[in-house]
């Protein structure tokens, strides 16, 4: 009998081995100095009949110079849970190449041990030369490698949590070694073979981040959430991610606001699920009895579509460009339906223009994978980032109104031919086959195409509308340009999302920086890897604009929490993703340092933004409105100063912008004002006083007393939602509050939130063994809809509040 096996991997794969071992096995052990995502990919059937029939594993790999790559450890925690023993050898100044598999069976053991790594080429096309030994006749050498890992294995590793897997995904660099090595020869070939080009992926499994992202949305699903957001930078595949996670769902809405968007989709869905029947709802078309329906949010948001489907029609809805949520037919839909699961999806980090949509999903952030990850992972090219600075335009010259420049004077200052002397100029820098300007007007647009045919550069414009010489059709000026026939389309608003053009690389910014959001949207188009395409040009003409010192937040990732000056930002070199370039005229730093200077007043700012989104919304904003749509870092500033915090005592802020109504006028001083002040103000390191609250609150009128029956019926209400329900499942004490009745209920509102209510607000709160009491003196407004409005708004506050420091707690971790 053949005590030891040769496998070379010339002849004779070692995985058709390993195969049969994976069967018979009771026990298995493995030592790797690194796992590859398509070592666990070629393994994950052996792996998943592993787990049901609940085989022990324990896994010790390495994690120096990134090349074990987190989607495989991704993999592996979400094939086995808990079950698995996953660890990183930890001696940091200590070589690890250890290689070596251990199988026990009912009747013996063999140890596979040689050169192959946990990868695909290594347990199949590479040549690696392993032996496999039998326990039994080889018993002292079997023993003498198996003690060693167990000493590796308990004593210099560390277990591969959630928290430490999180960490080491967002500072994982793909390996420069491999990366760039042209020499098959090198000790990296196993893993150069493994790393096929990026551009050729099989869009039919999950990859890399989509891997990462499916196991945080499955772990938040048991966490309770029933919504959360996906924040990922353009290429990374987020309509395929959102079909992978969609399939234990049977009904599934999918909502976008171009219809190309929806056509993609639908193509993406078809791959992945294409059993499931899938029709679309935009248009005339308007198809409503499909597995996967693909929807305009312009025509089913409107009352009469809504009203085609029962509320909970849909399992799971999956919201795109969620950055646009805070729009009204999204907000339409999304109130309107009651999912399983809400999906967001977005490349726009929170709040950058001034709308918090991480509101929408009760801020839970299921998974980010912003620009400087997507980089240093290897999922998008590099970027040459050059700033320009422009003084051909002056902006202090245009009105500035509301969060926007006038249109008609913008547009005649930025179509001037010394601006586009200098637009050409640097252009000509760089030996750019096809490149995109995005300019903010149609005029614009076609000035600019007019300037570069002219001076011996093809060029179009492309835009919405007949009207201009140079305006072409969107998919002809694409065609055209990725053929090579001509150079440069200067688009307006045509290419900003749901659409990339790989081939692309350059980028001009050639309007005011705005909106962050379509800054980075428009960024992204060129982003995407390419054959022998190395990095994306950037140019950028920065002037005296409101929001210039914004650009180097927006590439680097950057918060002004961090780095309250935009010059600190540009110094900080670390902060940029791998191999990109970040080049500032000094001019624009000292315009930045300009700008830091003369901040104005906070209070000042404050009513500028009150007054801003007034306007956006058309109404005077609720507190939650404020809120969701407050610039980000007049939030931060505002927030721990009580005495101009808005949020502390709305209605003492909208007296001073004289924006109080006579009613409103008249509340001022009394029980009334005090009630809505409490619920501002009252201390809560856990949601319960707030459906404490609202069960006072019945058919649209406020009760002076409650029983216990009343709280519960709003206790078990609000905690029926996924978002309010995740504090109870992470406390030991009531994670089985699904299974609660009444009692248990009433006892976690009498012994928390209506004693210490009683307690500390005692002038409004009182109680005895069989009810709950308001204080009299609220009589008067009872019936008063606009007070119960008030009330709701405030406590719609507090839940938004909580969700939002419950995130940044998590964050700060």
């Amino acid at each position: 009998m053949t005590t030891i096996k040769s496998i070379t991997g010339y002849d004779d794969y070692l995985y058709y081995h390993m195969k049969e071992s994976f069967k018979k096995a009771k026990k298995i052990d493995i030592i790797v100095s690194f796992l590859m995502e398509s070592g666990v990919k070629l393994l994950e059937q052996d792996l998943i009949e592993l787990k049901m029939k609940n085989i022990p594993i324990r896994i010790l790999t390495g994690n120096y110079l990134n090349i074990t790559q987190p989607s495989a450890l991704y993999r592996l925690k979400d094939i086995f849970g808990d079950s698995a023993d996953l660890r990183f050898f930890n001696e940091p100044n200590r070589s690890f190449h250890a290689k070596s598999y251990f199988f026990e069976y009912e009747d013996g053991a063999d140890m596979y041990i040689g050169s192959s790594n946990l990868s695909k080429s290594a347990f199949t096309s590479g040549v690696e030369w392993n032996f496999k030994l039998d326990k039994l006749t080889h018993q002292v050498e079997y023993e003498q490698y198996y003690q060693v890992f167990e000493d590796l294995f308990y004593n210099h590793s560390i277990k591969i949590t959630d928290a430490e897997l999180d960490f080491y995904s967002k500072n994982w660099k793909k390996n420069k070694i491999y990366q760039t090595t042209p020499f098959p020869n090198t000790n990296f070939t196993e893993v150069a073979a493994d790393e096929a080009p990026s551009y050729v992926t099989d869009l039919y499994l999950p990859r890399g981040a989509q891997i990462e992202a499916l196991y945080h949305l499955k772990k938040t699903r048991e966490e309770g959430f029933d919504k959360g957001l996906v924040v990922a930078a353009t290429g990374i595949g987020k309509t395929y991610l959102a079909a992978f996670d969609s399939r234990e769902y049977q009904r599934i809405l999918f909502v976008a606001h171009r219809e190309e968007i929806l056509k993609q989709a639908e193509k993406s869905f078809k791959n992945v699920r294409p059993l499931s029947e899938r029709g679309f709802f935009m248009g005339t078309q308007k198809e409503t009895d499909k597995d996967i329906i693909f929807a305009s949010v312009q025509s089913l948001g409107k009352n009469d579509s809504l009203k085609l489907f029962q509320p909970d029609y849909f399992d799971y809805i999956i919201v795109d460009e969620f950055h646009h949520a805070v729009a009204q037919n999204y907000q339409n839909i999304i109130n309107y339906f009651q999912p399983r699961f809400l999906l967001g999806l977005t490349a726009t980090p929170e709040r950058l223009d001034s709308k918090d949509v991480l509101a929408i999903c009760d801020y839970n952030l299921v998974y980010e994978a912003p620009l400087k990850k997507a980089i240093n992972q290897g999922w998008l090219v590099p970027f040459r980032y050059y700033a320009i600075f422009d003084e051909t335009v002056n902006y202090e010259t245009i009105d500035y109104r509301n969060g926007k420049y006038q249109t008609t004077q913008l547009e005649e200052a930025l179509s001037i031919h010394k601006r586009a002397d200098l637009i050409f100029s640097h252009y000509k820098k760089y030996r750019s086959t096809r490149a995109m300007g995005f300019c903010m007007s149609k005029h614009h647009a076609e000035f600019m195409a007019d300037y570069f045919v002219n001076h011996g550069v093809s060029a179009c414009a492309v835009y919405s509308g007949d009207e201009g010489v140079h305006n072409t059709a969107r998919e002809k000026a694409l065609s055209k340009l990725v053929k090579g026939e001509i150079n440069v389309i200067f688009s307006v608003d045509m290419f900003n999302e749901g659409l990339d053009i790989a081939s692309l690389d350059m980028v001009m910014m050639l309007r005011p920086t705005e909106s962050p959001t379509i800054f980075l949207q428009q960024l992204g188009r060129g982003l995407r890897l390419y054959k022998d395409k190395h990095y994306l040009n950037v140019l950028d003409f920065i002037g005296n604009y409101k929001k210039a010192n914004f650009s180097p937040y927006l590439m680097t990732g950057a918060s002004k929490s961090q780095f309250k000056k935009a010059s600190d930002v540009i110094k900080e070199d670390a902060l940029l993703p791998e191999d990109c370039i970040m080049d500032f005229d000094f001019r624009l730093i000292d315009l930045f340092e300009k700008m830091d200077r003369s901040s104005i007043k906070i209070e000042k700012l404050l009513v500028e933004e009150y007054e801003r989104i007034k306007a956006e919304l058309g109404h005077r904003p609720s507190r939650t409105e404020l809120f969701t749509y407050m610039d980000e870092t007049i939030y931060l500033n505002i927030k721990s100063k009580a005495k101009i915090n808005p949020f502390k005592n709305y209605l003492n802020f909208l007296k001073n912008q004289n924006d109080l109504s006579d009613e409103e006028i008249a509340w001022l001083d009394t029980p009334a004002v005090n009630f809505i002040n409490m619920i501002e103000k009252t201390s809560m390191s856990k949601t319960y006083k707030l459906p404490t609250i609202l069960a006072f609150i019945k058919n649209g009128r406020l009760e002076l007393k409650i029983n216990d029956d009343n709280l519960y019926e709003s206790f078990k209400d609000f905690y029926s939602h996924g978002s309010n329900a995740v504090d109870l499942l992470r406390d030991k004490n009531s994670q089985t509050f699904k299974e609660w009745g009444k009692a248990e209920y009433v006892k976690l509102a009498r012994k928390n939130p209506v004693h210490f209510l009683c307690q500390s607000e005692s002038e409004i709160f009182s109680s005895d063994e069989e009810f709950m009491y308001l204080t009299n003196s609220l009589a008067p407004y009872q019936e008063n809809l606009l007070f119960i409005q008030h009330i709701k708004d405030a406590i719609e506050l507090r839940k938004q509040e909580f969700y939002k420091n419950r995130l940044e707690k998590l964050e700060s971790k």
